[in-house]
């Protein structure tokens, strides 16, 4: 008989539950709603959002708004949008993830320090909404290195302060500190700040776990989710046999061959809704 576990540890992270939490808290009252951005990265929550009324905006499109409410979600938002608001008197519904509030607060300090001509480094992923924001906090002279093999770019004659997006991978970020650590110039200062959430980063290990416990894997998320593809990485190191699907219509008759357990697990950006529905789809699959 199959078994399919739908692991504990995955679904929405406390920003993410928060940002959304207050999206259907302002809809409830039938007002109009505009978010900036999608408010996480995962296609099928952010349909059924818009069903409930939320109207998805880019930068652009913001600036032609007046007198209406935006929500920013838990990503983050430089100095700019806050600005932007101000001139054309939008209400904020500010939903950014305490955690990435605290460390926009970090590098704008260091950025703004009148003895510090360090260079500001954040691993991150180029483009990503959060990474955006975190750069708005130096106006944009802050370096973003994507991965281990662009570190050896940095110029290490020149004091480093490296920071990183909170959905980074912890090890990844290891390696680089101690690159740098190990190249630095005797005349300059390395400073490393572990600013990665552990809500995602402790997460590691217990899928880790959950992966190794089952025959096939489906790992559940947005293609768009920079999270989700560090802990699909994760299921996949452990378990080759493992699937990342974004919902229930990409599940493959053919993967449930000679399987007896099914591991559903997802990012922190997954509702458990979509988890309970590819399960639900895996088990019509099965009837004959």
């Amino acid at each position: 008989m199959l078994k399919i576990e739908i692991d504990n540890g995955s679904g929405f992270c406390f920003g993410v539950t928060t940002a959304i939490r207050k999206a259907e808290e302002e809809l409830a009252r039938g007002e109009r709603l505009y978010c900036l951005g999608d408010i996480v990265h995962n296609g099928m929550e952010c349909e059924r959002l818009r069903r409930l009324g939320l109207v998805t905006i880019d930068h652009e499109e913001m600036t032609r708004l007046h007198h209406v409410k935006v929500l920013l979600r838990a990503h983050g938002e430089p100095p700019s949008t806050y600005e932007l608001a101000r001139r054309n008197d939008i209400e904020l519904i500010d939903a950014t993830c305490p955690v990435v509030l605290q460390l926009q607060k970090r590098i704008k300090e260091q950025y703004e320090a009148p003895i510090s001509r360090a260079s500001l480094v954040i691993f991150g992923k180029k483009g990503h909404a959060e990474v955006l924001g975190l750069v708005g906090q130096t106006q944009g002279n802050a370096i973003v290195i994507e991965s281990f093999d662009e570190v050896s770019r940095l110029d290490f004659e020149h004091d480093i302060y490296l920071f990183s997006q909170t959905t980074k991978s912890l090890d990844e970020f290891h390696r680089i500190t101690e690159y740098i650590q190990s190249h630095i110039a005797p005349t300059a200062t390395f400073r490393s700040f572990d600013t990665i959430c552990r809500n995602v980063a402790n997460r590691m290990p217990s899928i880790s776990q959950f992966a190794a416990l089952h025959d096939l894997i489906l790992f559940v998320c947005g293609r768009k989710s920079s999270n989700g593809r560090v802990l699909y990485d994760e299921c996949l190191r452990v378990n080759p046999n493992s699937r990342l699907v974004e919902g229930p219509d990409e599940i493959e008759a053919s993967w449930l061959e000679g399987v007896t357990t099914i591991g559903i697990c997802g990012a922190t950006s997954t509702p458990k809704w979509l988890m309970e529905e590819c399960r639900d789809a895996i088990l019509r699959l099965q009837q004959p």
